[in-house]
């Protein structure tokens, strides 16, 4: 099995466990999708490019509290019809969930943490050079 379909195979799994889930990507620092699951290509392109920009947005206020270090941890944004999590996942990388609005803030929180842990090394995007992996 390759580490990509390892990757959706978790991702499908987040969905299945939170109901009310949309779309589940894994995306690096860049906006890159890597990965996703209940979105289709265009989709989970244009949530990784705007959660790039989201991320960055997210460090730079951050970076206004004295003891931060400037590092994204969590961005949740409520709107209508639905919720929007952004979760620092790997180095260099973030899982990305779109879902209802009648989705479990609590249970989604906790099942993002847990994605994130098991798939550990396989979150981290290493810094691009000329668009090429360094």
């Amino acid at each position: 099995m390759t580490q990509r379909s390892s990757m959706d195979w978790m991702l499908k799994d987040l969905a299945a466990g939170v109901p009310q889930t949309r779309h589940v990507i894994v995306l690096s620092a860049d906006g890159l999708c890597v990965a996703q699951y209940g979105a289709e290509t265009d989709t989970a392109d244009r949530l990784a490019a705007a959660c790039a920009g989201l991320q960055s947005l997210a460090g730079a206020v951050a970076a206004e509290l004295p003891r931060s270090e400037g590092r994204m941890r969590l961005v949740v944004i409520e709107m209508d019809g639905g919720f929007f999590y952004l979760m620092a996942a790997g180095d260099g990388s973030y899982l990305a969930v779109l879902a209802d609005e009648g989705v479990d803030a609590g249970l989604m929180g906790a099942q993002m943490r847990n994605l994130v842990t098991r798939m550990g090394d396989h979150l981290s995007s290493p810094p691009r050079h000329d668009g090429q992996p360094a």
